[in-house]
């Protein structure tokens, strides 16, 4: 079998490592005569699986203790609803900074909340420029009001291309005054090590760059999860997840199990410092690519925000964009396409994508930038 050259946004490509120990224990998981899947999400033989994979997170985080791991449902779209849910009350308000469609969601969910409740949403900064982002403001330009009962923000903006913290400098936004942060990582979330200490809370859905769709990562303060409202129902209250290891309701078992699986080859690989120094190199070597073909690949994010995870870029024409999907299609390399509502070319380089795929694909943009007329 050949392996498809995966630059999907998500759900992404997944390491073989990962697949192939699924597919050896997935009739038989560790001599019990059943699959993962099928075991109690109560029984020692699944929840061992789930604990290893909660403290494989902290581990390659360096998460402090007082922080907590939880395994959720509903992807980051439901967190934007179920974080002002948990923390806006009456007259009180909440900052968001917005650099792309994913934060725009966030808003809007948020103001749903907030309408309810007697709340306010204030957009603490937004990049929106001519109907599109190209970069991530400064700290500077956020503008967050007094006594907010957090700050959100989306680290990876995987439509634009647009990311905090990138080789130029473009640190995490750090709010004055300060508030608890909150911080989408949906589409960047380990592929380098961050200071958790910085957050209060957050949240990735893992089918970037850990796992499959349907599981939500979140990591957070014990103390923060702990003070939001009670009189929401138990389901959508954090503290009920932290009081029962993610396990007050059946969790997607088999997702997690993958999670596991995918933690475990980054570990082998030498964990984050490692995984940080191969996201790099892809990222420059994409960038080499299209920066020394001026005339005919333009990235449109700004140097200083360009996301080491989402590249995206033009090309003269969109006869020309399609011609160049299917001649990487004919190498083998799919997920290219850009996002419906942007267009152009988007290059997923997550933590399975590997440098040999990248190098390939950089060979084929040198040799079609040439070949074009």
């Amino acid at each position: 079998m050949t392996r498809a050259k995966n630059f999907n946004a998500g759900p992404a490509a997944l390491p073989l490592q990962a697949l192939e120990r699924a597919q050896k224990e997935l009739l038989d998981f560790e001599g019990t005569g059943m699959s993962v899947m099928e075991q109690s999400h109560r029984g020692k033989e699944y929840e061992k699986v789930h604990d290893e994979a909660r403290a494989q997170i902290a581990r390659l985080l360096g998460a402090p203790a007082d922080y907590e791991v939880l395994f959720l449902q509903g992807g980051a779209s439901q967190q934007f609803a179920v974080i002002p849910m948990n923390f806006l009350t009456e007259k009180s308000a909440a900052a968001y900074v917005v650099t792309g469609v994913w934060g725009e969601k966030a808003v809007g969910e948020a103001q749903i909340v907030a309408k309810s409740v007697g709340a306010e949403v204030v957009v603490a900064a937004s990049t929106e420029a001519n109907k599109t982002y190209v970069k991530v403001p400064g700290d500077a330009q956020i503008k967050v009001p007094d006594g907010a009962k957090y700050m959100h923000f989306t680290s990876n903006e995987t439509i634009h291309g647009v990311q905090f913290a990138t080789a130029e400098g473009a640190a995490f936004p750090t709010p004055t005054p300060h508030v608890p942060v909150i911080c989408d990582m949906s589409s960047d979330f380990l592929w380098r090590k961050v200071d958790v200490s910085k957050f209060d809370m957050i949240y990735a859905g893992a089918q970037k760059n850990i796992g499959p769709s349907g599981v939500t990562v979140v990591v957070a303060k014990k103390s923060f999860l702990e003070s939001g409202r009670k009189d929401i129902p138990k389901i959508f209250q954090y503290r009920t997840h932290v009081e029962n290891k993610s396990l007050y309701n059946t969790p997607p078992t088999f997702g997690i199990y993958l999670v596991r699986n995918v933690l475990t080859w980054l570990e082998e690989k030498g964990g984050l410092s490692a995984m940080e120094t191969e996201n790099r190199a892809k990222a420059a070597a994409l960038y080499g690519a299209i920066d020394r073909n001026p005339g005919f690949y333009k990235c449109p994010v700004e140097k200083g925000s360009r996301s080491f995870m989402n590249v995206v870029f033009r090309l003269p024409s969109e006869e020309q964009e399609e011609a160049f999907v299917k001649r990487a299609k004919s190498a083998g390399m799919v997920g290219l396409k850009g996002h419906r509502s942007v267009g152009g070319i988007r290059v997923s380089l997550y933590n399975a994508v590997p440098l040999a795929w990248v190098t390939e694909l950089v060979t084929l943009m040198d040799e079609f930038a040439g070949a074009s007329p």
